[in-house]
C-alpha cells in the first residue's frame, strides 16, 4: 500500500497498489539521501481523479494585462457588465499626432538600476539621449522571448540591456508589471471613484500557450514582486494562454467583424479588398433554419453569431502570430453552453515578427561586417535602436502585391560610425557586397527592393506555415474547416497572403478578426470574467514521481533490484500522475497520500518528473527529467493522535493536484484535523 516518492527520502507515499512499499532506495542512488525506516500505513485507497467545481473568488473588475514580446498594453471590464470591454487610454508616441491602442514593450531604467518610464516615452525619452550619456542607461526591448528560450530558468537569470549591462530578470518583469498596474489602478479610480481598492480586481496576464511550467510561474513570482497580488490571495491572479483568450473572444464576434481570406474580389484582387465573411455563412443559415432552437440558446448564451451557425462538436484551429511566437491551440465547441474543449496540446515555436527583424540584421552583417554591427550595437544603443525603429515602419508596409521599393532611413550616427571605423562611406560598403537587392538612395537611405523585403519574410512564414500543416495532420484535428488568424504579426499583409496560399487549396477557411492585433487582450479580459469557459484541457507532458514497486522478475530490470529486510523491490519506478496528450477536465484532481518520515517533521518534499513519452517506466529511462518539486509546510501535531486507522504519532497528508488547468494546481489537507496544508510546487529551483 506504500511507495516512496524520488523526494529526498523526507515523507512517505501512500499509494493504491499493494506492490508499493515504503523501503527507500539503495544507497548508491543519487536521488536518495537518508532512509526513513518507518513500518507501512494503511490508509483507504487513493481516489481516482475527480473532477471538482472550481470556486470563484469574488471581484468587482478584471484586469487583463497582454505582456507582448513587441507590445504590450491592458484591458478591463466590471462584474457588473463583463462584456463592455474598457480598452485603456490611448498611448501617445511614435509618429506625431497618432495614438495607439497599445505600448512598446520596452523598458528604461537609471544608470542607477531606478525604473524610469516603458512604452512609448522609454523608447522615445532613450532615443533622444546623448550617446555617450546612453551608454550608462539600461533599456530592454523584446525581452519576453529570453523567458521562453531560457533552458534554465530560475528566480536568478538575468537579462541583457542593450548596453550589454546585465539584471535579474524577475526585477525587469516587474518593473514592466507594476507600470500596468499603477495606470490601470489609475484609471479604474477615474471611472469608479466608489470603487474599493482591496481585494476587488482579478488581475490576468497572457503567456503563449507554448510555454512550459517554469516559464508560467516565473511570470507570477513577477506579479507578485510588482504587487499585483500578494501570495495570500494567489487566486486573484489568472494566467491566460494567448490563443485561448483569442479563442473566447473570437467566439463573440458577428459575422461582420471578421474577414474572410477566401473571399477575394473576382480577378485575385489585393489583401485590402477582402470581402465580409457574412456572405460565405449564407448557406450555412439556411441549411440551419430548421435547428432555430439550438441557435437561439447559443446566441442567448452570449455566443457569437458565427458559433450559433456551427454544429455541436465542430472544430477549428487558432494561430496566435505574436512578436516572439506562433502559438496553435485546436478547440471543439460544445453545445449547449459553448464551452471549449482542447482537441490537441498546444504546440510551436520561436517563428514570431521578431525572426523577420533578426533577418534584417543579418542582411545588415552581410553588407556592413558582423563585427561592425557588433560594435555599433554596443557602442551606439540608441542608434541602433533607431535604426530598429525605422525597420519596423517599413516592415508594416510590405505586402505582396506592393510594386514601389522600400526606403530605410540609416541614423547618422550609423553613417558617421561605419566611416571612422572602416575609412569608407556607407556607399561603397553597398557596392562592394555581394548583396544587390540593397541600394543606396541620394535621400541617404537604404532603398530595398520589395522581393528583397518579402525574402525576409520567409524563413518565419515558413516555420509558421510548417507548424499548421503539421497540426492539420494530426488524426486528432481531423475534419477542421475553420482557421482563426490572430496576433499582432497576423495584420501583416506577406503572412495572411502566404497562409491563405498554402491552406486555402485544402479547403481550410482562414478568417481574421477586425481588431486582430487586440484580440488576446479582449479574450484574456472575458477569461478573467468566466475561466470556466475551457472546460478540457491536454496535458503537454507526463508528469508523475519516482516510488518503490515489488520486484518481479522478467518484467523489472535486474540492476533495479534492492533487497531490504528479505523483501525484493524496483527502484526508481516512475508513477504517472497524467499522461502527455490526456484530456483532463478543469476542476480534476488527482490524489496522492503522504506521511511525514519523523515525528515532528516541518516539511515533505516530494520531486516531480517529467517527460514527453505516455510509456515511460522508470524516472532513469530517456527523456524522464526532474522538473519540480512538491512541497507540503505543515503545522506542529500532536504525535501521540490516532489518524484515521493510521497508528499513534503518525499522520496522513492528503495532496490534490490539478492538471486541467492552465497552471498546475495542488491543494493539501491534514486528514487527522482536517485543517488545509499550505502546499505548493516549485518549477524553478531545480
Amino acid at each position: 500500500m506504500l511507495a516512496v516518492p524520488e523526494m529526498g527520502l523526507q515523507g512517505l507515499y501512500i499509494g493504491s497498489s499493494p506492490e508499493r512499499s515504503p523501503v527507500p532506495s539503495p544507497p548508491g542512488s543519487p536521488r536518495t539521501q537518508e532512509s526513513c525506516g518507518i513500518a507501512p500505513l494503511t490508509p483507504s485507497q487513493s481516489p481516482k481523479p475527480e473532477a471538482r467545481a472550481p470556486q470563484q473568488a469574488s471581484f468587482s473588475v478584471v484586469v487583463a494585462i497582454d505582456f507582448g514580446t513587441t507590445s504590450s498594453g491592458y484591458a478591463f471590464s466590471f462584474a457588473s457588465d463583463p462584456e463592455a470591454i474598457h480598452m485603456m487610454r490611448k498611448w501617445e508616441g511614435g509618429d506625431p499626432g497618432v495614438a495607439h491602442q497599445k505600448t512598446p514593450t520596452c523598458l528604461l531604467l537609471t544608470p542607477e538600476g531606478a525604473f524610469h518610464s516603458f512604452g512609448y516615452t522609454a523608447r522615445d525619452y532613450y532615443h533622444d539621449l546623448d550617446p555617450e550619456e546612453a551608454r550608462d542607461w539600461l533599456y530592454f526591448e523584446k525581452f519576453k522571448m529570453k523567458i521562453h528560450s531560457a533552458t534554465d530558468l530560475t528566480l536568478k537569470t538575468q537579462l541583457e540591456a542593450v548596453n550589454g549591462k546585465k539584471m535579474p530578470a524577475l526585477e525587469v518583469f516587474a518593473h514592466a508589471l507594476r507600470f500596468f498596474r499603477e495606470h490601470a489602478l489609475q484609471e479604474l479610480r477615474e471611472q469608479s471613484p466608489s470603487l474599493p481598492e482591496k481585494d476587488t480586481v482579478r488581475w490576468v496576464l497572457t503567456v503563449p500557450a507554448i510555454w512550459k511550467q517554469p516559464a508560467k510561474q516565473f511570470m507570477r513570482e513577477a506579479a507578485y514582486l510588482a504587487g499585483l497580488v500578494s501570495r495570500e490571495n494567489a487566486e486573484q491572479l489568472l494566467i491566460a494562454l494567448e490563443p485561448e483568450a483569442a479563442s473566447v473572444y473570437c467566439r463573440k464576434l458577428r459575422l461582420h467583424q471578421l474577414l474572410d481570406l477566401s473571399s477575394r474580389a473576382p480577378g485575385g484582387g489585393r489583401l485590402g479588398e477582402r470581402r465580409s465573411i457574412d456572405s460565405s455563412f449564407r448557406q450555412a443559415r439556411e441549411q440551419l433554419r430548421r435547428s432555430r432552437h439550438s441557435r437561439t440558446f447559443l446566441v442567448e448564451s452570449g455566443v457569437g453569431e458565427l458559433w450559433a451557425e456551427m454544429q455541436a462538436g465542430d472544430r477549428y484551429v487558432v494561430a496566435d502570430c505574436g512578436g516572439g511566437t506562433v502559438d496553435l491551440t485546436v478547440h471543439q465547441l460544445e453545445q449547449p453552453h459553448g464551452t471549449l474543449k482542447e482537441l490537441y496540446k498546444a504546440s510551436g515555436g520561436p517563428y514570431g515578427a521578431v525572426g523577420v527583424d533578426l533577418a534584417f540584421e543579418q542582411l545588415l552583417c552581410r553588407i556592413f561586417g558582423e563585427d561592425f554591427i557588433a560594435t555599433f550595437k554596443r557602442q551606439r544603443p540608441a542608434a541602433w535602436v533607431d535604426l530598429t525603429i525605422a525597420f519596423e515602419a517599413r516592415k508594416r508596409t510590405a505586402g505582396p502585391h506592393r510594386a514601389g521599393a522600400l526606403n530605410i532611413s540609416l541614423p547618422f550616427s550609423f553613417i558617421d560610425f561605419y566611416r571612422k571605423q572602416r575609412g569608407h562611406n556607407v556607399e561603397t560598403a553597398l557596392r562592394r557586397s555581394s548583396v544587390n537587392f540593397v541600394k543606396w538612395s541620394s535621400q541617404g537611405m537604404l532603398r530595398m527592393s520589395c522581393e528583397a523585403m518579402n525574402e525576409l519574410f520567409q524563413p518565419t512564414v515558413s516555420g509558421i506555415i510548417q507548424h499548421i500543416e503539421a497540426l492539420l495532420a494530426r488524426p486528432e484535428v481531423e475534419g477542421v474547416k475553420l482557421l482563426f488568424l490572430v496576433g499582432g504579426f497576423a495584420e501583416s499583409a506577406v503572412l495572411q497572403h502566404a497562409v491563405q496560399a498554402a491552406l486555402g487549396a485544402r479547403g481550410l477557411r482562414v478568417v481574421v478578426p477586425h481588431d486582430v492585433g487586440l484580440t488576446i487582450l479582449k479574450g484574456a479580459v472575458l477569461f478573467g470574467q468566466a475561466p470556466g469557459v475551457v472546460r478540457v484541457r491536454r496535458s503537454p507532458l507526463t508528469y508523475g514521481v519516482g516510488v518503490l514497486n515489488r520486484f518481479v522478475p522478467g518484467r523489472h530490470p535486474p540492476e533495479k533490484l534492492l533487497v531490504r529486510d528479505g523483501r525484493r523491490w524496483c527502484t526508481d519506478v516512475f508513477e504517472r500522475f497524467v499522461a502527455a496528450e490526456q484530456s483532463v477536465a478543469l476542476g480534476e484532481e488527482v490524489r496522492r497520500s503522504y506521511c511525514p518520515a519523523r515525528p515532528g517533521q516541518r516539511r515533505v518534499l516530494i520531486n516531480l518528473y517529467c517527460c514527453a513519452a505516455e510509456d515511460a517506466r522508470f524516472i532513469t529511462d530517456p527523456g524522464v527529467r526532474k522538473c519540480g518539486a512538491l512541497s507540503l509546510e505543515l503545522e506542529p501535531a500532536d504525535c501521540g493522535q490516532d489518524t484515521a486507522g493510521a497508528p499513534p504519532g503518525r499522520r496522513e497528508i492528503r495532496a490534490a493536484m490539478q492538471f486541467g488547468d492552465t497552471e498546475i494546481k495542488v491543494t493539501a489537507i491534514d486528514v487527522s484535523t482536517n485543517r488545509s496544508v499550505r502546499a505548493s510546487i516549485d518549477f524553478l529551483s531545480n
